[in-house]
């Protein structure tokens, strides 16, 4: 499989989960299950994309791009931690509600 192909296959799986989780964060009911969509199928999605640059950029100059590698570090990382931060509070929202 060449550099081209594989890179368009992260860019089109890509889409679909980053798709996928936006759909998700419109129809899903509520605070709780709309997290889940994003968090999850987004940063998937948007990871493979990210992938596909580097993989791509790999094929032209030979060499792996730092910024790529970085983006994707501070993606994963910073997604569930947020994600989980949010949940917290809307958890302490609804706690305060009762």
């Amino acid at each position: 499989m060449s550099a081209e192909a594989l890179a368009a296959f992260l860019i089109v799986t890509g889409g679909f989960f980053v798709l996928l989780g936006s759909i998700a964060l419109i129809r899903l009911p509520d605070i709780f299950t709309r997290l889940h969509g994003p968090t999850k199928a987004t940063t998937l999605g948007v990871g493979a994309i990210v992938i596909a640059s580097s993989v791509a950029g790999y094929a032209m100059t030979g060499n792996v791009s730092l910024k790529e590698l970085s983006v994707s570090l501070f993606l994963f990382i910073t997604a569930p931690v947020s994600a989980h931060l949010l949940a917290k509070a809307a958890l302490k929202e609804q706690s305060k509600d009762r």
